[in-house]
């Protein structure tokens, strides 16, 4: 999971990667994962169809906890939710962090413990709030100044209810511009140069009903490198220690976030999850000596590390088209079903499971079915020569931010999640059907 690949010549083990690890080749130009053949769960199930290792999701909810034992682990919904995953995390003993009161509705009528869920965002409604307190979660995590007069209202005078509060260290770090959440001047929470953050916590003190429990800060996602997380570290004790001087204040509990990057294709770094263990865990009780403070309780919101590696898209080919000097493979998904190559400019590395193809290669760029020139699944990237319509591609890594940030883009519905594990394949999340979409559609 933490292993960071070099770039040698690609063998058979090089190209799987960053595949499940119970990804195998049951015979030439086929593939299994979980024991099952991706090439039968497509004629199954149909296509597009997301794929999901239950296997591999939990080893990796377990690596987490074995790598941070003395760390409180939430897993972040936003990644990827549905019931299943709800009840993986119980069973392994992560929390979860939400943002919605779906999500929330979601998990809590799974039968998950509403202590265990911490609520953030940047703009909670009033539906937000209001399901949080009903449900009781265990924290709520404060992200601008408005907020606090809210929730205290929404507490009544006779509630109690724990919050956080996400503060801003200054610290640039994420694999893309919009996904970076840890520099001054965007809309994610309070920030600590301009004294917003002290400003807010002062507030927050004058209000009983409201505990606060600690500080959080999420710095983005796709960080690779350990060194941002120390920075933070750095900067919020050193807030810790001015909020203890001004309030006396001794907060119990850190939250540092997630964005934990991964290897979407072999050869890319992914973050050494033992080196940030360790390293944080020294920078934490180091800033804390010099502060002369006592250490807090390490809270980690890791999403796209757990899901991520996880889920496998499979498409059907549709075209292939030949236009100057590119040749386009035309699969029925797309932008609809992933957003993030035309968000984020993402790359992928899909592979073709349904035959042996050539062992000529050529460079093609895969497409999807949607009006829009951007629609773009995976750019100039090589596969067999002799692709055809009707093949099956399959495409790894694509269990974070694919699904769950899915649109009714051209009313093509979204596609299902099926979970295989052990050589069975199970139906997850069903397909969105033609009766879902006029079903919705309620006046003339």
């Amino acid at each position: 999971m933490t292993t960071v690949h070099d770039t040698a010549p690609t063998t058979l083990a090089d190209d799987l990667s960053v595949w499940p690890a119970s990804a195998t080749e049951p015979h030439a130009g086929g593939l299994a994962v979980g024991g099952v053949s991706l090439a039968q769960v497509a004629d199954r199930f149909g296509t597009p169809v997301y794929v999901l290792d239950e296997a591999e999701v939990r080893d990796r909810c377990r690596t987490y906890r074995d790598t941070f034992p003395e760390a409180e682990v939430l897993y972040a919904a936003k990644a990827f939710l549905c019931r299943a995953m709800v009840h993986w995390m119980g069973e392994e003993g992560l929390g979860l962090d939400v943002c919605s009161a779906g999500e929330l509705e979601l998990a809590a009528t799974t039968g998950f413990p509403p202590e265990r869920i911490v609520l953030h965002g940047n703009a909670k409604s009033p539906q937000d709030l209001e399901t949080a307190l009903r449900l009781r979660v265990g924290r709520i995590v404060i992200d601008s100044p408005s907020e606090i007069a809210r929730l205290a209202a929404a507490v009544g005078p006779d509630g109690h209810q724990k919050v956080m509060v996400r503060v801003v260290p200054g610290i640039s770090a994420g694999g893309h511009e919009k996904i970076r959440t840890g520099t001054d001047d965007q809309k994610f929470g309070l920030s600590i140069s301009d004294g917003y953050a002290q400003h807010a916590i002062a507030r927050i003190l004058k209000q009983p009903q409201l505990e606060l429990t600690g500080l959080h800060c999420h710095l983005g996602s796709q960080i690779t490198s350990v060194k941002p997380y120390l920075a933070a570290v750095r900067r919020v004790v050193g807030l810790m220690a001015r909020l203890h001087e001004q309030h006396g204040l001794v907060l119990p509990e850190l939250d540092l976030g997630g964005g934990h990057g991964i290897a979407y294709r072999p050869g890319e770094p992914a973050l050494d999850l033992s080196t940030l263990a360790r390293k944080v865990r020294a920078e934490l009780i180091e800033a804390c000596a010099t502060a002369g403070l006592t250490v807090p309780h390490l809270i980690i919101e890791p999403g796209r590390a757990i899901a991520g590696p996880a889920g496998i898209a499979l498409y059907r080919v549709l075209t292939v088209k030949r236009t100057g000097e590119h040749a386009y493979v035309a699969v029925d998904g797309g932008m609809s079903d992933n957003p993030r190559p035309a968000l984020y400019g993402v790359r992928y590395a899909p592979r073709l499971v349904s035959r042996r193809g050539s062992p000529a290669l050529a460079p093609v760029t895969v497409v999807g079915r949607h009006c829009e020139a951007g629609d773009v699944l995976a750019a100039d990237v090589d596969l067999p020569d002799d692709i055809r319509p009707g093949d099956l591609l399959a495409v790894p890594v694509a269990g974070a931010y694919h699904l769950s940030m899915a649109s009714g883009y051209n009313l093509v519905g979204r596609p299902p999640v099926v979970a295989v594990c052990d050589g069975h394949a199970r139906l997850l999340v069903r397909r969105e059907s033609l009766d879902d979409i006029r079903s919705r559609d309620v006046g003339l």
